[in-house]
């Protein structure tokens, strides 16, 4: 298979994997993907970034993360998602999924990098991935391993059924309120989590650290444009945490001032701009 790598290969600080996606609005088409907003927020985190996804190697989206090192593991379809909203709520569609990331693609010289974020959005992630990086601190936001989807493309949620062997695996699990099936799930992925975050939107997140639970606030701000704050959350959380002795109540800290910051912001660009103003104003500095 032939891979496609933009920008050259360096020392690399923040690796996410996943799929970059085509989000099908009525605004017309937008780049999305964890690994979009993470990856450009590691990057203006001031993070050595790369990317590791699959897609149509001529998808148009890749402009939009150029100053990062980023791998493509050819598909012929690039993942497209689009939200409805009608009467009964949201229904979510994945049409034309891409190919699976496999172990067997991760470049040999990224297997040192110092965070590595395993960030599916359509289960594509192959979670095997993690024992490729035994030097890196492992960050997992798992919201696209419990996802499936139907023939005519309309997303379901599902368990995990290989959470209890890989979440152990992992430093740092970050997983959203909405992600959870029922009122069994945050125990049992607390009692397999090293450390387990949860956003809960507007309110913040709960750290889990062991028997230590503490509740972390974010600031009030006027929320103009919440997509992709829990995956700017999740960059900011793990480029904290790997920096600053691995506490997780200062990452928390952070993570919650960057995200709520990010929803004041309408578009990728805008959001990531945004950060670099925004640490300024923090009392504890990125490096």
């Amino acid at each position: 298979m032939r891979y496609v790598r933009i920008t050259p290969v360096t020392k690399i600080d923040y690796l996410a994997i996943g799929h970059i996606t085509r989000d099908v609005t009525p605004a017309g088409n937008l780049v999305g993907g964890t690994v979009s907003y993470s990856g450009r927020a590691a990057q203006a985190l001031g993070c050595e970034t790369a990317v590791l996804t699959s897609c149509q190697p001529d998808y148009e989206g890749l402009a939009e993360l150029t100053d990062l090192t980023v791998e493509v593991v050819p598909s012929a379809h690039t993942s497209t998602f689009e939200n409805i909203y009608g009467e009964n709520g949201r229904t979510q569609m994945l049409y034309t999924p891409a190919d699976p990331i496999l172990a067997q693609h991760l470049p040999v010289d990224w297997v040192n990098s110092a965070v590595v974020h395993l960030a599916p959005v359509a289960n594509e992630v192959d979670p095997a991935l993690i024992q490729q990086c035994n030097g890196s601190l492992i960050g997992l936001t798992p919201q696209g391993w419990l996802r499936r989807w139907a023939a005519d493309g309309r997303v379901f949620a599902r368990d995990w059924p290989e959470a209890a062997y890989y979440l152990p695996l992992a430093d740092v699990v970050i997983l959203s309120e909405e992600d959870l099936l029922d009122e069994a799930m945050l125990p049992r992925y607390r009692q397999a989590s090293r450390l387990l975050i949860m956003t809960e939107n507007v309110r913040g997140c709960t750290v889990f650290a062991g028997e230590d639970v503490r509740q972390i606030p974010a600031p009030s701000v006027a929320q103009v444009e919440p997509t992709g704050a829990g995956d700017i959350f999740a960059a900011a959380f793990l480029t904290r945490y790997a920096r600053n002795g691995r506490n997780p109540w200062q990452a928390a800290e952070f993570a919650n001032h960057i995200a709520a910051q990010s929803v004041t912001q309408v578009g990728l660009d805008a959001k990531i701009n945004h950060i670099q103003t925004v640490t300024q104003t923090i009392n504890h500095p990125i490096t």
